[in-house]
């Protein structure tokens, strides 16, 4: 179906929203990294083996404490986006990098990881005017783990 000028403008602010959260995060900004998400973010990692968060400041902590150190690479393309007011439903196609620190390398028993599979979220147009993340989860189609 077509979609109208403003729509437009949000498809493309979301695209930006998103390349700003994958810039940030493999930049380990996490100032910037914050700022692409809601104060009420909620984070599910769970289909991917990973955990249930609920608000920014926690997610941002967990996200931290397993990636500080690590080198990442976050792509995503391919976005399916359902419009409904002020929010809209995303899908992406994602894959990630990981290359774990010496620390974490260790711990894991593995260099790092290479994943496939998709980012499922949730957008809000903030008062300020930018769209945020409001929900996410991950899902995962494979994961190719590099031995140490």
């Amino acid at each position: 179906c077509a979609m109208d000028a403003t729509r437009i403008a949000d498809y493309l602010a979301i695209c930006e929203t998103k390349a700003r959260y994958c810039r940030t995060l493999d930049t380990q900004d996490w100032h910037g990294y914050a700022d692409v998400f809601t104060e009420d973010l909620v984070l599910d990692t769970t289909p991917a083996g990973g955990y249930m968060t609920h608000g920014r400041d926690e997610a941002l902590r967990m996200i931290r404490g397993s990636l500080e150190g690590a080198r990442t690479a976050h792509q995503v393309h391919s976005p399916e986006m359902r419009f409904e007011g002020d929010s809209a439903e995303v899908t992406w196609a994602m894959q990630d990098r990981v290359v774990w620190g010496a620390e974490r390398v260790a711990r894991m028993g593995n260099l790092g990881h290479t994943g496939y599979g998709h980012y499922h979220e949730r957008y809000i147009k903030c008062a300020d005017g930018r769209w945020r993340i409001a929900s996410q989860r991950l899902t995962r189609l494979h994961v190719d783990v590099h031995p140490g």
